[in-house]
């Protein structure tokens, strides 16, 4: 877990209900788009007043790409300040909010999980696996000719995605923002260095098919038979291929994003412990409290009294 960020916490937590969850910002969920989605910052947020409250997104990735001006940016229990140029990167379960000082010029690019399966995506698994592995601050400040090609990719995507109107985007669109993806990744690896992948691009892109199904089922509690099952895979074949991507079990990483969820609905939605552990799929709220200590060190409601102190 990435702890608060010292300027202090993101907001008040929702009064007992559900963190809310849309398709893009403020339409109902049923409005999600095929494959994907830009537009650009103002085209929302003016709308809002230039705040986009804390809110998530079930089954889609996304990338803000400002361009210039500045945006205070919530993920999860970080606050942080930003200034243009910069790329914000929103795995999907990410709460996430955006305060933009007005005028703010950038792009906000959205794509489905079905991204994961379109078109060749074994070329493209492994950066799209480093971008998205976690919520992310790409700061180009520092980089004039790694920005200027991010805002001409981003441009192009949104240039093809405008020629078809209402109708479905050409695919030169997708291939604009594989292309896209594979810089990104080019940018994280030189600001966040990694050490040097494990995989072969087929298993990469096994492996980010398996964090997808992960993200659509987590709350189900499925076991990794499931997981295995649904991917045509053994168990142990699973297991294999997700400890060469990661280092970890294929449970680990089940476990880690139920946590992941535990804490961002500890954290905005005033509601007891108790009723949280029956919506995360924990028919025992005792169950649930001795799982979330194992995975934090910390009981929900000490997790919880922490956050409000820092």
């Amino acid at each position: 877990m990435s702890p608060p960020h010292p300027s202090g916490r993101p907001g008040k937590p929702a009064g007992g209900g559900a963190i809310p969850r849309f398709a893009l910002y403020g339409e109902a969920l049923a409005a999600a788009p095929e494959l994907l989605h830009i537009e650009d910052v103002h085209a929302r947020s003016s709308l809002h007043q230039w705040e986009i409250a804390p809110h998530l997104h079930q089954g889609l990735y996304q990338v803000l790409w400002v361009r210039s001006g500045s945006v205070t940016a919530v993920l999860d229990e970080r606050r942080q300040p930003l200034s243009g140029p910069v790329a914000i990167v929103v795995p999907p379960g990410v709460v996430h909010g955006f305060q933009f000082a007005p005028g703010t010029d950038g792009w906000v690019l959205t794509l489905n999980s079905r991204f994961l399966s379109e078109g060749d995506f074994q070329t493209v698994g492994a950066a799209f696996e480093a971008v998205f592995a976690a919520p992310r601050v790409l700061d180009m400040c520092g980089d004039t000719a790694g920005a200027a090609r991010l805002d001409a990719l981003m441009r192009e995507v949104a240039a093809e995605f405008a020629l078809a109107g209402a109708g479905q985007p050409p695919p030169t669109t997708a291939w604009l923002a594989r292309a896209l993806l594979w810089r990104l990744a080019q940018v994280q690896a030189a600001l966040i260095p990694d050490p040097p992948a494990r995989a072969t691009a087929p298993r990469n892109a096994q492996f980010t098919r398996f964090l997808a199904l992960v993200e659509g089922h987590y709350l189900s509690h499925w076991t990794v038979a499931q997981y295995a099952q649904r991917m045509g895979l053994s168990a142990p074949r699973l297991n294999r291929l997700v400890r060469a991507a990661s280092g970890r079990t294929a449970q680990a990483l089940v476990h880690e994003r139920l946590t992941r969820e535990a804490c961002r609905r500890l954290l905005y939605v005033a509601a007891p412990a108790t009723s949280l552990a029956l919506e995360l799929g924990f028919d025992d709220p005792a169950y649930f409290s001795r799982f979330f200590r194992r995975q934090t060190g910390l009981s929900p409601q000490k997790w919880r009294e922490a956050q409000r102190k820092s």
